[in-house]
């Protein structure tokens, strides 16, 4: 009786090891199970000096995406940019870099337009400035 106490104990304690290591497999390394929760916009810009891929993208200083990929057209860098569903950015939005902090950390700031056409999955900002 007593060995299978312990036999239940440690298959227990074992499912509940991978399950906290499926969470934080997920979690920590921004893998997707159920589909996506952004949709993605293309910016252009001249320069982009020191903005990397994972970079945060900010509205008002509220966080709204990040930098999925960072591409060379035409001699310009083209950022596609993961935006959180539910966040509408108007196509006369202007896309900007920015340093965060001390460190320097860049981000790319989206200033809102009035415009009441929206963005939607793969379209393209017009405005940015580097």
């Amino acid at each position: 009786m007593y060995g299978k106490k312990t036999e239940i104990s440690v298959g227990v304690f074992m499912i509940l090891g991978m399950v906290c290591l499926v969470y934080l497999s997920v979690n920590l390394g921004s893998v997707e199970l159920f589909g996506s929760n952004a949709y993605t916009i293309d910016a252009i810009f001249g320069s982009i000096e020191g903005l990397e891929p994972g970079a945060s993208v900010e509205i008002a200083g509220v966080p709204v995406g990040k930098v999925k990929q960072i591409t060379l057209a035409e001699n310009k860098a083209l950022v596609k940019m993961e935006i959180k569903k539910g966040t509408k950015i108007s196509d006369d939005t202007i896309a900007s870099i920015r340093t965060k902090g001390m460190i320097g950390d860049k981000f790319v700031k989206l200033s809102p337009g009035g415009s009441e056409d929206v963005l939607e999955d793969s379209d393209s900002l017009m405005d940015t400035e580097s």
